[in-house]
């Protein structure tokens, strides 16, 4: 859990003259280390959930509408990436916002297990699906990544699925190369 000032460092690698690079900070904030009294931010907790859910769609539905206030829309290309818990967030905003996200990765993480695929689909197929997974993800389990390639397969959403050798981390130049692609 980290404050959006603290995580963007991780994509300065990406930093480039065209691109704008946003970290919207998830709305629920506590203590990650009490004796630190380090402050995190999460996107949800299971109390009162899925008025969160709606909560954090509108509330980056409302960002991206901001942010195209002022850029030019068709000459952008959005690609949303979502790590740890924000892969979550990031799917259910691509699913179930009104912005049009044109690729969406997820990294450290899977598609929501409650997300309705096949009411859903179209949001994922529309941003060409990526998911980045460690060997040795510690918080992601290997059984449900394979269930859940095989299920997206079915269901007709193209993906990529991407294996890497580590944890739950961002690699900078797997990353490179995914915002590359």
């Amino acid at each position: 859990m980290y404050l959006a000032k603290h995580f963007i460092r991780y994509f300065r690698v990406l930093e480039a003259p065209k691109r704008l690079i946003v970290a919207p900070e998830g709305l629920s904030r506590s203590y990650v280390n009490h004796e630190e009294r380090r402050v995190g931010a999460s996107w949800m907790t299971k109390e009162d959930r899925l008025n969160e859910i709606k909560d954090y769609v509108n509330y980056l539905d409302k960002l991206y509408n901001h942010l195209f206030d002022s850029l030019n829309r068709s000459s952008a290309n959005v690609h949303l990436v979502g790590f740890s818990q924000g892969a979550a967030t990031a799917c259910r905003w691509a699913a179930q916002g009104e912005s049009r996200i044109d690729r969406l990765t997820i990294w450290a993480g899977l598609v929501p297990p409650d997300l309705d695929l096949e009411m859903a689909g179209d949001g994922l197929r529309d941003a060409k699906l990526t998911i980045v997974l460690g060997n040795s993800d510690e918080w992601v389990d290997s059984a449900e990544a394979v269930e859940q390639e095989t299920r997206l397969h079915e269901l007709g959403i193209l993906h990529k699925f991407i294996r890497f050798d580590g944890g739950h981390v961002l690699e900078d130049e797997l990353l490179l190369s995914v915002a590359g692609d």
